[in-house]
């Protein structure tokens, strides 16, 4: 099989790494940076294959929601009671984790 060349530009510390690998794994720098490359295009090649499903569905469901008209924004709440406001307040404080001080356990107020 004829074979090709082909040429990197490379800081002069990744060079010296680069030989410095190839040299520990027995290999010329050539012989490495092919290893390399296929080890790495065939990861990608795996990683797309046992994602190609999701992938399809997500394009499908994308596709379909693109028909879909955007449902218009709901009418503003009326103004919320002192004690609503407050029950809000404390329902948003459990749900971030804070005390009755507004502050987060094991957090200096």
């Amino acid at each position: 099989m004829a074979k090709t060349r082909i040429s990197i530009s490379l800081e002069q510390d990744q060079a010296e790494r680069i030989k410095q690998h190839a040299e520990q794994a027995g290999m010329d720098v050539s012989a490495y940076l092919v290893h390399a490359a296929t080890r790495q295009m065939a990861e990608s090649d795996a990683i797309e294959e046992q994602f190609a499903e999701v992938d399809a569905l997500i394009a499908r469901a994308e596709q379909a929601a693109s028909g879909l008209l955007a449902e218009p924004a709901p009418e503003p709440a009326a103004e919320l009671t002192e004690q609503e406001r407050r029950e809000v307040e404390g329902a948003l404080d459990l749900a971030h984790g804070r005390d009755r001080h507004g502050c987060r356990p094991g957090h200096a107020a």
